[in-house]
């Protein structure tokens, strides 16, 4: 955890970086709903506002023209530029191209060739670790499946992974010191760099290689370009996921109801699945606000940013009966913890996959399990929420 200062009023002074919004926000975003409900803090990007409710992040989120995507993210001490990473940064009419050209590799039939051997992979990974007394579940396990699983789509070696986690962590802890992302960045650049110029040599059907023949719109992407949108994918493709896995696991090691539940009807796994995404949403996306306007009981200026918590609008009791508590059978399920609009996750497919093959599988080989006595669980910091840490005793 980054040593910063505390906070005197969530309202004014929130902050995403610190112990006890890392260790549990839940409690913040309730006080927040209540009293603001749209926060506001000076430690990033010279202010930064903070919606909570379900009703005005679903707004802000399909409102690309005041709400706009083109920002440089959020740093302790003002916006460090740090240039866009297509398309989640960009707003239409440039979106529509750069989205259209990663569509055929995660449409639901593609997903559905690649899901026998995530399938696989889950089972193997679960099968390797049912045996020991001890296991971190998020770092043993959830964290090697998106891992996997992106490295196919890319086509690139699956081996690689824990330098993909180093970087993932170095970006999580950039909002506060630049010199991480950047340290991040710059090994990032020169490895996807060689990716493509090995795909220019040696043409290939992975999604490196498609878009490097096929270009946006039968136009060649420019080097630059098509690095970052494949650290973009990157980012994407493991954080979210593997929060998502370690979070629903964490569940199930800390509520014994639920996961001999789940164990004794595999078929409610896809229904729980969906109420972990809602429950542990782990992704926030920043907007730079573009006119004049009012979300809530505030008014945001031309250049403002704000922080859209889609992890604090799955936790809205105006939109979720119960919504602090995970009710594994709960429908209908509106959350959106794969965001809204243009920009809703690409991905999405892919994700359920793997979060559904990941669970079935370890509850399959290791259907008893708790949190070890004592053990810290400790959480990623910053816009990307989900367990680094969950130390489980098994048996």
């Amino acid at each position: 955890m980054t040593d910063i200062r505390d906070v005197d009023d969530w309202a004014t002074d929130w902050d995403h970086h610190h112990p006890d919004w890392v260790d549990d926000p839940f409690p913040i975003w309730d006080e927040l709903r209540n009293r603001c409900p749209v926060a506001h803090t000076n430690r990033y990007n010279e202010g930064v506002w903070l919606p909570t409710r379900y009703e005005d992040v679903t707004a802000i989120a399909h409102d690309t023209t005041t709400f706009s995507s083109g920002h440089d993210g959020a740093t302790a001490g003002g916006s460090v530029p740090r240039g866009k990473f297509p398309p989640i940064h960009l707003d239409p009419p440039d979106h529509l191209p750069v989205r259209r050209a990663l569509l055929p590799f995660f449409t639901p039939r593609r997903m559905a060739q690649w899901e026998p051997a995530i399938r696989a992979h889950c089972d193997e990974l679960a099968r390797s670790l049912a045996d020991r007394d001890e296991v971190d579940l998020a770092r043993d396990y959830a964290a090697h499946i998106p891992a996997a699983a992106i490295a196919v789509i890319l086509g690139i070696p699956a081996s690689v992974g824990e330098k993909f986690r180093t970087w993932m962590h170095w970006l999580e802890l950039g909002d506060l010191e630049v010199t991480h992302r950047d340290r991040a960045l710059a090994e990032m650049w020169p490895y996807f760099q060689e990716q493509i110029d090995d795909r220019r040599a040696n043409p290939s059907d992975d999604l490196i290689g498609h878009l490097v023949a096929e270009g946006i719109d039968g136009e060649p992407i420019d080097d630059d370009t098509l690095i970052r949108m494949l650290v973009l994918l990157l980012i994407a493709g493991i954080d979210t996921t593997w929060g998502l896995i370690g979070a629903s696991l964490w569940h199930l090691a800390g509520n014994a109801d639920d996961r001999r539940r789940l164990v004794a009807e595999p078929e409610l796994l896809p229904t729980a699945m969906e109420e972990f995404l809602r429950s542990f949403a782990s992704v926030s996306l920043y907007r730079k606000v573009t006119t004049t306007t009012t979300v809530g009981d505030v008014t945001m200026e031309p250049g403002d940013t704000l922080l859209m918590a889609f992890p604090a609008a799955c936790r809205d009791p105006e939109a979720f009966d119960r919504a602090d508590e995970v009710l594994i059978d709960r429908q209908p399920n509106r959350h959106v913890a794969f965001g809204l609009g243009i920009h809703r996750c690409l991905g999405s497919n892919l994700a359920r996959i793997e979060i559904e093959q990941a669970l079935a599988a370890w509850l399959h080989h290791v259907p008893e399990f708790e949190l070890r006595p004592g053990a810290e669980v400790t959480w990623a910091e910053g816009a990307l929420r989900g367990p680094r840490s969950v130390p489980v005793t098994i048996g």
